[in-house]
């Protein structure tokens, strides 16, 4: 079955210098579960063109969508859209369209780095929402967002169902085994229900069980037989509970 599939690409020397708090790719996280989307990567890149653009490239043959966060702006270090181009092939040209609306935005207060918002890359799609102010920007399947958490997470939620895909089903089982005692198991599940992920995650600060269990795909006959077989195969009196 195939899966829609999504990576983040953070841009920013700020985030990889800790001088500011990366938020968006935690809030996208959830909204792309939610979605149904699986999140396969995170990766983190300095202001620099050629390695937005080279990254860029690559994500974007790899995976259904790729949302970026960061370095859209008026400012120097602002080049993320200069690595579209690079990713792309293709040039920044002045839009017409964001251009006007700019100018009737600013009237008398336009300044030139106002003007500088208008330049995109050349084949750009532009999202138009009602209730936001201006367009979402697009390439092929990489969707461009600001670094600022409120306008991300603003801008994100006004498109977001464009990006809905089946959900996922997920079952979970909660034991007093360790792992040592349930890993034949689950390799042995894993490997019948190749369609199914399985994973395994020990706690050590409850007294109620060792390890939470997860059984998840996108199929939920699968889902439900893999996670019966599981139950069939752990010692029962030390299953705390199942969901």
């Amino acid at each position: 079955m195939n899966q829609t599939t999504a990576a983040i690409l953070i841009i920013g020397d700020e985030i990889l210098s800790g001088k500011t708090e990366e938020k968006n790719a935690k809030f996208l996280i959830s909204e792309l579960r939610d979605l149904g989307v699986s999140l396969r990567l995170i990766t983190v890149v300095p202001d620099d063109i050629d390695q937005i653009g080279t990254t860029l490239s690559d994500l974007s043959k790899r995976f259904t969508y790729v949302f970026t966060s960061g370095g859209v702006g008026p400012t120097h270090d602002d080049v993320t859209l200069l690595g579209v181009c690079k990713a792309f092939n293709t040039k920044m040209h002045r839009h017409p369209e964001i251009e006007l609306a700019l100018r009737n935005y600013f009237g008398d207060k336009l300044q030139e780095t106002h003007l500088r918002m208008a330049e995109v890359p050349q084949g750009s799609i532009f999202i138009k929402v009602a209730e936001l102010r201006w367009p979402i920007l697009s390439y092929q399947n990489v969707y461009i967002f600001p670094g600022v958490p409120e306008f991300f997470k603003q801008k994100f939620t006004a498109i977001k169902e464009r990006f809905r895909a089946s959900e996922f089903y997920l079952k979970l089982i909660f034991t007093k085994q360790d792992e040592f005692d349930i890993a034949d198991h689950l390799t042995q599940v894993a490997k019948d229900y190749a369609q199914v992920s399985i994973g395994s995650y020990p706690v050590f600060d409850r007294e109620d069980y060792k390890v939470k269990v997860t059984i998840e795909s996108k199929d939920s006959q699968a889902t439900e037989s893999a996670f019966n077989m599981l139950i069939s195969l752990f010692d029962k009196n030390q299953i705390v509970r199942s969901e």
